[in-house]
């Protein structure tokens, strides 16, 4: 199997998976989201099926309303891990996967973000990740002394600047600044010290970082925003994009559109991996797949459903479930609101029939492993994706039916490895390590 013919997959593994009535399934611990061990037996089950990484999306603040009145005591999640917290605890019961977290450049100084990634690249050996996010919810702004949230443009632009500062500080030093010689007393050669001294919009932070530069060189740079100024961020900084098309003729714009940025910042394509999302239920028959979907769904409360539209559609719970999806404005996530709203137009969806798509997070395959390895490879060879975001409806069943039944169809078919090729995330991306000034 040729390396770069290979597709790259993370799992993805807040809550209890992502479907919202995920914690109802007789077989999931409902209250897991707050079990390390629940947390740390996933993480190496995925780390025996040779994933690339783990990852958890995060938001500072339980960014539900009780939109409808009700629907939030019907919402799980609702308590969980603080994510570094948690991969810092896992990167030392684990050798192999990566370690992805998201953390807001909203509600973080550079400064802590640096510092706390470096520290879990070292503690890992180097697989860390930073998923790099800006915070936008009211929720999130109330936690943090703030009465509204930071404007779409503002906040975009600190997140830019904010990833500048965090990279200059991972260049502190050079990989082979500290001598620690004991017969000269000599701990650092001082020529290999970069004083970062950054002075902008946003941030003034003088460094360095009281760390020494990290196993990868640095951590990688997850991004995920699909939005003109995300998509920016993304080709100048990120090492990996996860994405949220639902089609492939949407994916392929968005690949062709990051991928075709990259050259004005000195980037070439294989510099950066893009994933779209991907919750498949799977079957040894279709029938049996249909089953294990519908049985999920039907767990769905109403009051759950309309919630799970509210944070991005806006209130529907004046018009009829089984109506048509209107258009009501003022979306706070406009890059997800316009997807849900072409797919809903261009398959005459009802309310009820979007918040039953929309309750896994994003796109979905049910079928069998054939099926949904066809889709895969499609994408891939396509130029859709060079690899998925495993986003499971629940865990860690979802992940068991992947590993048993998926992965061999996809290794058959010689596209994903049987062995971790070497100890480092950004290794095992097929990216090269980071030298200073890189």
């Amino acid at each position: 199997m040729k390396f770069r013919e290979m597709i790259r997959l993370g799992l993805s593994m807040r809550y209890l998976g992502y479907h919202t009535a995920a914690w109802r399934y007789p077989e999931i611990p409902a209250d897991g989201a707050t079990d390390f061990n629940y947390f740390l037996n996933t993480a190496r089950k995925a780390e025996a099926a040779k994933f690339d990484m783990i990852f958890f999306a995060d938001g500072v603040g339980i960014r539900a309303s009780d939109n409808p009145p009700g629907s939030l005591a019907r919402d799980s999640r609702n308590a969980e891990l603080e994510p570094l917290t948690l991969l810092s605890a896992i990167g030392a019961c684990t050798s192999r996967i990566g370690l992805v977290s998201t953390a807001s450049t909203t509600y973080n100084e550079p400064f802590h973000i640096a510092r706390k990634y470096a520290s879990i690249d070292h503690i890992s050996g180097g697989r860390a990740g930073w998923n790099v996010v800006t915070s936008w919810s009211q929720q999130e702004a109330w936690n943090f002394s703030r009465d509204e949230h930071l404007g779409y443009e503002e906040r975009y632009e600190r997140a830019d600047e904010f990833v500048q500062v965090v990279k200059k500080l991972w260049d502190s030093w050079e990989a082979d600044a500290f001598i620690r010689n004991k017969d000269t007393g000599v701990f650092y050669d001082e020529a290999k010290l970069h004083t970062p001294n950054h002075k902008g919009k946003h941030f003034k932070v003088r460094g360095p970082l009281n760390s020494a530069r990290t196993p990868q060189g640095r951590p990688i740079i997850v991004q995920a925003g699909a939005a003109e100024a995300g998509r920016e961020v993304a080709a100048q900084h990120a090492d990996v994009v996860y994405s949220s098309s639902y089609d492939m003729a949407s994916a392929k714009a968005y690949y062709d559109d990051v991928k075709g940025r990259l050259g004005k910042f000195g980037r070439t394509a294989d510099q950066l991996l893009i994933m779209p999302g991907l919750t498949p239920y799977v079957g040894r028959t279709r029938q049996e797949a249909q089953d294990k979907f519908d049985q999920l769904q039907d767990l769905i409360d109403p009051l759950s459903g309309l919630a799970i539209l509210y944070g991005v559609l806006g209130d529907l719970s004046g018009y009829d479930l089984d109506g048509p999806v209107p258009d009501v404005g003022n979306q706070p996530v406009r890059s997800i609101a316009e997807n849900l709203l072409n797919i809903a137009r261009r398959d005459n969806l009802t309310i009820r029939q979007l918040y039953k798509l929309r309750a896994s997070g994003g796109r979905q395959l049910v079928g069998t492993a054939e099926d949904i390895v066809d889709d895969m490879e499609r994408w891939f060879k396509e130029g859709a994706a060079d690899g998925f975001n495993i986003c499971p409806a629940s865990l860690p069943n979802g992940l068991d039916d992947f590993a048993e039944l998926i992965l061999p169809e996809l290794r058959k078919r010689g596209l994903f490895r049987t062995e971790y090729e070497t100890t480092t995330l950004r290794g095992n991306l097929g990216l090269k390590r980071l030298q200073y000034g890189d």
